[in-house]
């Protein structure tokens, strides 16, 4: 007894499948760019900002939460 109705139900979601693949899409381009030498070339001269910026984005996102 949980107290909060019955336990076999799940939850309706919706997913839009469009969206999904462009965000896939973006992110494994990001890892393939990320696994390039040019981003290692980037990293170390300290020109790159792609990765960088979203790393940054995160951190602040996190510190808000």
């Amino acid at each position: 007894m949980s107290g909060f109705g019955e336990e076999n139900k799940k939850p309706k979601i919706t997913v839009n499948y469009d969206e999904l693949n462009k965000l896939t899409k973006k992110y494994k381009r990001l890892k393939k760019y990320m696994k390039s030498p040019l981003y290692e070339i980037k990293t170390l001269s300290g020109t790159e900002t792609v990765i960088t910026n979203l790393l940054k984005e995160l951190e602040t996102d996190e510190e808000l939460d």
